[in-house]
């Protein structure tokens, strides 16, 4: 539900009974000091008392840092929370009846903070019992793993760490008959389960470790049960209830907002036992995202808690790790290069967690690691180049495209100039000399100069319609035709047409090269697609190349890389539709239709671009000639600019001869791509004829 709009008199009555000094005592130790009372800031690292309580005006400040206000603003700023949030959070402490501005609404929202608090009533004395439990002979199981985990006692009293024992209805019988919470209460708190075809409920979590989960408000929400017995699965969540939603919370984030104040830093962890391990170990500014990618929801909260909004995320160190840290980059990374956040990523040694790295190396170690972490475009080049060989040429020019396609994403600037020079660096391996041809490459790809239609100012929208229909055609007859792989791979090579334009085409293409030399070179030990001139190819390599299974070989590749967007494409295009299933009954000359439409748009492309030199051309000459005009010897003067002309007429009658050369070829390459359908017209973007 949208935020209420509180009646006036409701934030009034509020401000006048919330006690200033009995909502800071909660989360400051404060000492009297004749009529106020002081006690440490808790909005920076303060060491000697600089925050002065002063009940007789209901206010606080600090001399230190400059923090000061009410009591609403104090809880704001403490747990980053809206003013709505403060206020209805301490008219429901102070029993303060909550009006708002529509009739229906305040009824609505009656009914909601009823049910919430009866939510969180319930689950607070789940928590209580689970944390009893661990106390007691049934519950020393836990209480052994916990210790062989390195845990204190504190730490587990810190976060509420319990047991729920092995019975199918203990918890329901004991909140029932000491408390009197019914099992439909327990259903909807996500703690006991309806039986199938059956009365009754039975107990969610049943031994058990139990994991409380706090709202930022330390309010008990849900829980995490993790299995002592190797039952599966290893953790078991809560459910979505009236109070928990995965995407809101971020675990530990109650006990971490004033650290990353302090630290001005927010580390974020995969798992539970991550964050209580650091927390142990003094990194208090760490929080986890509950095994889920960083929502929308949960980056706001750390950037609010965060003055300079500096994220480190800190994933395990294995392969699930690694698509973790790539899936919240994406959410993260529009942010990021807008300059609103700061993004790093501190990667831990192969199969390592915190929680493992702490053990092994200590705190000093992981807080050495951690300051040291890279930006997030660092981390993803290493990554990207990590398990390249970049003396194979499918991998290079894999690595290559992948490295033009996130250069692309960073605005035009020294920034961005100085990673082409770094990954420029990287591909040439050491060979100085390739550097600067290599970073002249790159720019020009990033810049889309190329005649490839690789342009950084969006193409009109029929242009790019026509370019992924045609492209996507050659794919789909690569794919599905595999009598016809190595004509595919020889018209494309012969018209230099390899370089998808479409991103998760050339993408697509680069994983189809990599699929078949990891099949068919071990095979025939001749031929490699990339390295190799398919003319050239063998008998027995262009057996294997067309007897290949492809698709699912392709689509086993992508799963194991990840490429969710590859995976979704290919299999739009092994699923063509009926008009596109006529097409492919004739592949050559759908195939000669589709390069055809390709040379086409990239001639049209060539005669913008030769138009655009020509207006510079013209353009220089024309400023030029003036500064020419003031020389101090008028015929010297008049003889360089006779000569200028000369020289730019040279030049425009040069341009201009290539420019109706390339226009020519644009009509004989649509005269070509017409010519190789039946009924003499292009393919529509569906397949059907226009």
């Amino acid at each position: 539900m949208a935020s209420p709009q509180l009646h006036p008199s409701t934030i009034a009555a509020v401000k006048e009974r919330a006690d200033i000094v009995d909502v800071v005592s909660e989360h400051v130790v404060l000492k009297k000091r004749g009529r106020e009372f002081v006690g440490l800031c808790p909005f920076h690292e303060d060491r000697s008392p600089s925050m002065t309580v002063v009940p007789a005006k209901q206010l606080y400040y600090c001399f230190s840092c400059g923090a000061g206000g009410n009591s609403v603003k104090f809880l704001m700023e403490l747990q980053q929370s809206s003013f709505t949030e403060v206020v209805l959070q301490l008219a429901q402490r102070y029993q303060v009846p909550v009006q708002t501005l529509s009739g229906g609404q305040q009824d609505r929202l009656r009914q909601q903070l009823s049910n919430q608090e009866s939510l969180h009533r319930v689950l607070a004395l789940a928590a209580g019992w689970f944390q009893t439990n661990l106390q007691q002979a049934h519950g020393q199981a836990a209480l052994d793993y916990l210790k062989q985990r390195g845990l204190s006692g504190a730490i587990m009293e810190q976060f509420q760490l319990g047991y729920a024992p092995d019975s199918w209805d203990a918890l329901l019988r004991h909140l029932g008959q000491v408390e009197g919470v019914t099992a439909l209460q327990l259903e909807a708190a996500g703690l006991a389960v309806p039986r199938q075809g059956g009365e009754g409920h039975y107990d969610r979590f049943r031994q058990r470790l139990m994991i409380p989960i706090r709202d930022k408000q330390g309010r008990v929400v849900g829980f995490g049960g993790r299995s002592l017995d190797g039952r599966e699965p290893k953790y078991l969540n809560s459910p979505e209830t009236a109070v928990f939603q995965k995407g809101k919370i971020l675990f530990g984030l109650d006990m971490a907002a004033g650290a990353i104040h302090k630290a001005d830093l927010a580390v974020v962890v995969e798992g539970y036992f991550d964050v209580i391990a650091l927390h142990g170990a003094g990194v208090r500014n760490s929080v986890a995202a509950l095994g889920t990618a960083l929502s929308s929801w949960q980056i706001k909260q750390l950037c609010r808690a965060s003055t300079s909004k500096r994220i480190v995320l800190n994933f395990d160190g294995d392969s699930a790790g690694v698509r973790a840290t790539r899936r919240a980059i994406q959410e993260v990374e529009q942010l990021a290069l807008q300059g609103q956040l700061e993004l790093r990523v501190f990667s831990l040694p192969s199969g390592q967690d915190p929680d493992d790295y702490l053990r092994q190396y200590g705190s000093d170690a992981y807080g050495q690691r951690l300051a040291a972490a890279p930006l997030w475009l660092d981390w993803q080049i290493e990554e990207e180049l990590r398990n390249c060989d970049l003396s194979r040429a499918d991998h290079f020019q894999k690595a290559r495209w992948s490295m033009v396609e996130l250069l692309g994403k960073l605005p035009p600037t020294a920034v961005r100039s100085r990673y082409m020079h770094q990954v420029a660096e990287r591909l040439a391996g050491g060979q100085a000399r390739l550097v600067l041809d290599l970073e002249e490459d790159l720019r020009q790809q990033v810049r889309g100069q190329q005649w490839h239609g690789h342009s950084s100012s969006p193409a009109p929208p029929g242009e790019v319609s026509a370019r992924a229909t045609a492209e996507g055609r050659i794919l789909q007859l690569y794919l599905l035709c595999p009598a016809h792989r190595l004509a595919i791979r020889r018209i494309l090579r012969q018209r230099d047409l390899e370089d998808f334009a479409i991103a998760v085409h050339r993408r697509l293409w680069a994983a189809i090269t990599a699929v078949e030399h990891d099949h068919l070179a071990p095979m025939t030990g001749q031929w490699s697609p990339v390295s190799s001139d398919p003319a050239a190819c063998s008998d027995h390599a262009a057996q294997g190349l067309t007897s290949l299974d492809l698709p699912p070989l392709l689509m086993a590749h992508l799963s194991a890389e990840d490429a969710v967007d590859l995976q979704s494409r290919l299999t739009a295009l092994l699923q063509p539709s009926e008009a596109v299933q006529v097409d492919l009954g004739k592949p050559l000359p759908t195939l000669k239709a589709a390069a055809a439409k390709l040379e086409s748009q990239r001639s049209k492309l060539r005669r913008l671009s030769l138009v655009a030199s020509l207006a510079t051309l013209l353009e220089q000459e024309a400023a030029a000639a003036p500064q020419n005009r003031h020389d101090s010897k008028a015929a010297a003067a008049e003889d360089k600019i006779q000569a200028l002309y000369a020289e730019a007429n040279k030049d425009a009658l040069r341009l201009q001869e290539d420019y109706y050369i390339e226009r020519r070829n644009g009509l004989a390459l649509d005269q070509e791509r017409c010519g190789t359908q039946e009924d003499q017209k292009p393919l529509h973007r569906d397949g059907e004829r226009q």
